[in-house]
């Protein structure tokens, strides 16, 4: 019976280290098979960041060559566009303001669609605007006021045409927002240019009542009589748009400023270039403190606006001195856009590349160690280093 016993006793032990034995391998097979399977979506994973890795370099080349595209149609087509523009100047002149009036109808709400989705739509309040809605007003509906046209005159080869030279736009042909940014700026002191000189239909309507041959254009010799609709009128309604455009922008509309940074304005624009570069227009506008920054930018443009328009004058009275200023904007406009495509474009593309070759090492840095989690800028967030920019 005893022996019995301790028989059965051996056997419940071999049982039992049987059961251990198996329990114990099963263990080690399903450890392996984690392990396996571990290291089987770690090599998924890696090729998986590869493949999509690769994916976005091919995306990235297929929008850089679409953008290249899209730029040498644009130049195609800006070429062909102010050649043509330039032989109906030259062949047609009494045709220009209805070329200028099919453009800027054309191209204007284009341009508003555009600067809707970039958030710059509150540009188009900018006097360059206000003024060019003048003009199709006076060309369409009113060619034969004498006074309209004078004040339009005075926008035309005072602030706009000024604004080439100073603001330094950039005829760019590759950059269909540079050239109609130029165009609106230059071609309606053309549009002036061929009424005032070369337009034969305009003098025979506005031939003076009782003669039978124009002496001069404006027929009215008195010198106040021109300062007053080429300056002082002008003048006048440039103070209207100020007052509205400080009424919408700074009034109605502060509150959607404040709450979208990313709203842009002249105002905003230009403070934010003169603040990052630390310029004297920066330092001009301080004067007073930065609660009357703005304050300081009104009374600038004020000011550039006065001596521009009175500028206009003497121009009005002599043609080769506005054949010169014809030429002036032209030559300014076209040393800009070199400049831009010389001197600009190149920092720029030096730049890109330089983001580029920064990105690279971190992207290879992930793909060798795909087990470190990394924070949203693209560093180990387990490394006591800081990101080197």
């Amino acid at each position: 019976m005893i022996a019995k016993m301790a028989q059965n006793e051996d056997h419940m032990e071999d049982i039992d280290g049987d059961s251990y034995q198996q329990v114990k391998q099963t263990l080690k097979d399903r450890s392996k098979k984690m392990a396996q399977t571990k290291e089987m979506l770690s090599k998924q994973a890696v090729q998986t960041k590869e493949i999509l890795s690769k994916q976005a370099v091919k995306i990235a080349k297929q929008a850089e060559e679409h953008e290249r595209f899209i730029n040498k149609v644009t130049h195609l087509l800006g070429v062909l566009g102010f050649g043509g523009f330039c032989f109906i100047l030259g062949a047609r002149p009494q045709d220009i303001p209805y070329v200028y009036c099919f453009f800027y109808v054309t191209f204007v709400p284009l341009r508003w669609i555009y600067y809707r989705f970039k958030k710059w739509h509150y540009y188009l309040l900018d006097f360059c605007y206000y003024a060019n809605t003048i003009f199709i007003v006076d060309l369409l509906l009113y060619p034969k006021n004498e006074k309209l046209f004078m004040i339009c005159f005075s926008f035309a080869e005072g602030p706009l045409a000024w604004a080439i030279i100073v603001w330094r736009c950039s005829l760019v042909f590759s950059s269909f927002d540079k050239i109609v940014s130029v165009l609106i700026h230059l071609i309606p002191g053309l549009v002036f240019f061929t009424i005032r000189w070369w337009n034969e239909a305009t003098f025979e309507a506005m031939h003076p009542e009782g003669t039978s041959r124009r002496a001069s254009w404006p027929y009215v010799e008195d010198k106040s009589y021109l300062w007053t609709w080429l300056f002082l009128v002008p003048l006048v309604a440039y103070t209207l748009w100020q007052i509205l455009y400080f009424l919408i922008v700074n009034v109605l509309r502060r509150q959607r400023f404040l709450r979208d940074p990313e709203v842009m304005t002249s105002y905003r624009e230009l403070s934010k270039r003169a603040q990052k570069t630390n310029n004297v227009w920066w330092k001009l506008s301080g004067l007073l403190g930065d609660q009357n920054r703005l304050f300081m930018y009104i009374l600038f443009q004020g000011i550039f606006t006065v001596l521009t328009m009175a500028l206009a004058v003497p121009i009005f009275l002599s043609y080769r001195l506005h054949v010169v200023f014809q030429l002036l904007k032209v030559s300014a406009a076209v040393w800009n856009g070199g400049s831009f495509l010389l001197e600009v474009m190149p920092r720029q593309v030096i730049q890109k590349e330089k983001k580029k070759t920064e990105i690279r090492p971190l992207q290879d840095d992930q793909n060798h160690h795909p087990s470190v989690p990394a924070d949203e800028n693209g560093g180990d967030i387990n490394s006591s280093e800081p990101l080197q920019s």
